[in-house]
Parts: structure tokens; C-alpha cells; sequence
């Protein structure tokens, strides 16, 4: 739209026909915000993601949680690089890597649903025990951090969404400093809402509630995962 309104305005005479500094600095401000937004939208969106984030905050810590939340910040920002250095167009050219991407990811959540439907029935007072004892609450939050970031990496499309956004909606000359401030504001957008999400649910309320029903919660979540995981995977045929 922003390319049809300069093509139709008739420069004025003795005026520039290239955007001036000040044309490319709102376009690029213009640009950041749309991408934001689209990006906000995505990522608020039920998933994977969101599965591992809440049932983390109710389940075991807050802190775990939030570590997680960072996990999927760190694994947006990986996309977000990858769509800016042209993933899309190496998926493109070579499809049997999107595919093995693809097979990857998916069999990745459903060894992850598996896990959540087998520990359902897995008190979680021993869970917890298990992790306090020996001071190994760091390597806990630190493996929480990992499962974040390996979750938001194990769906390829993401990738794809990030360099579809980027190509529509970044202007034709980049800035360096956008380029810059692009990952930063993914990290910000995924690992924001994220924390939100843990922070949310890591109250009195929702880890009654879950204490109550754990074993149907675990199994729903177990469930939904490994679906997804298998939806990933026969997306193949599309």
C-alpha cells in the first residue's frame, strides 16, 4: 500500500524522487511496529509452547517457569536471525531439509507428550523432592531453559511465519539498526508473554486446581502435545 501511494504522488518540482532519511527512519519505525504486532499475535496463540510454559508454572516453580519463558526468547531470536539470513528461501530450494525439519520437530513433541502422559500419574511432591535434593535446583532451571528453547525450535513453520512477516512487512532498504533491533524485540515479545504466562499460573489458585486434578491435566496436556507433534508431522502431505 505504502509503494501504490508513492508511486501515485507526483513529486513537487525541484523535490527529491528517493525517500529522504527521514522517509526511511518512519518507515522503518512503521515497519518495527507491525512486525510487533504481528509477532505478539503469533506468539499469544495456543501451542506448543504454551503447554510447556503452564503446565511448568503449575507444576513445579515459578522459577522454572520463567526459565523456560527465556528458553523460548532464546529460541525466537535463533528464528528470527535464520529468517533474516534467508531460511525461507533455503527451505524453498531444498524441501527434504523443511521435511526433515518437519519429522524432527514433530516426533520431538510427541516424546515430550509421551513423557508429561507417563509422569501423570507420578506424585508431585516426589518431583519436586527430587530436584531440591543435592542443592540441584540450578541444573533444573537450567535444563528448564534448554526445554524451552528445544520446544520453540521443534516446529520449523515458526521460521517460516518470522521470514513471511519480515518479507511482507520490512521496508525495502533495511537499516542496520532495525536488523539490530529485530531479535531484541523477538526475544522481548516470546520471553514477555511467556513469563506472563508463568507468572499467571504460578499462583495459589491454579496450582490447587492442578493438585486436584493432575492426573487428568497431565494426561490432557500429554495429549495435546503429542497431537500436535503428530499434526506436524502428517502436515507433510500439504
Amino acid at each position: 500500500m505504502l509503494l501504490t501511494l508513492r508511486i501515485g504522488i507526483v513529486p513537487a518540482r525541484g523535490a527529491s524522487p528517493f525517500p529522504s532519511r527521514q522517509d526511511r527512519r518512519m518507515d522503518a519505525f512503521t515497519s518495527t511496529l507491525a512486525i510487533g504486532g504481528a509477532l505478539a499475535l503469533g506468539a499469544v496463540s495456543p501451542g506448543p509452547s504454551f503447554v510447556m510454559v503452564a503446565r511448568a508454572a503449575i507444576a513445579r516453580s515459578r522459577a522454572d517457569a520463567l526459565h523456560m519463558a527465556l528458553g523460548m526468547g532464546l529460541g525466537g531470536v535463533v528464528f528470527a536471525a535464520a529468517a533474516l539470513l534467508g531460511l525461507k528461501l533455503l527451505l524453498t530450494a531444498v524441501p527434504w531439509l523443511y521435511m526433515a525439519m518437519k519429522v524432527g520437530g514433530g516426533l520431538y513433541l510427541v516424546y515430550l507428550g509421551v513423557r508429561i502422559w507417563r509422569g501423570a500419574s507420578e506424585p508431585l511432591a516426589m518431583a519436586a523432592g527430587s530436584q531440591a535434593a543435592n542443592g540441584a535446583q540450578a541444573p533444573g532451571r537450567g535444563r528448564a531453559l534448554l526445554s524451552g528453547c528445544a520446544t520453540q525450535l521443534s516446529n520449523p513453520k515458526t521460521a517460516v511465519v518470522y521470514a513471511s512477516v519480515f518479507a511482507a512487512l520490512l521496508p525495502a532498504e533495511v537499516p542496520p539498526s532495525l536488523l539490530l533491533a529485530l531479535p531484541v524485540m523477538v526475544f522481548a515479545i516470546e520471553a514477555g508473554w511467556y513469563a506472563i504466562v508463568a507468572v499467571a499460573l504460578s499462583s495459589a489458585a491454579p496450582r490447587a486446581f492442578y493438585l486436584r486434578f493432575k492426573l487428568w491435566l497431565d494426561r490432557a496436556a500429554g495429549g495435546v502435545m503429542a497431537l500436535l507433534g503428530i499434526r506436524l508431522i502428517t502436515s507433510l502431505r500439504q
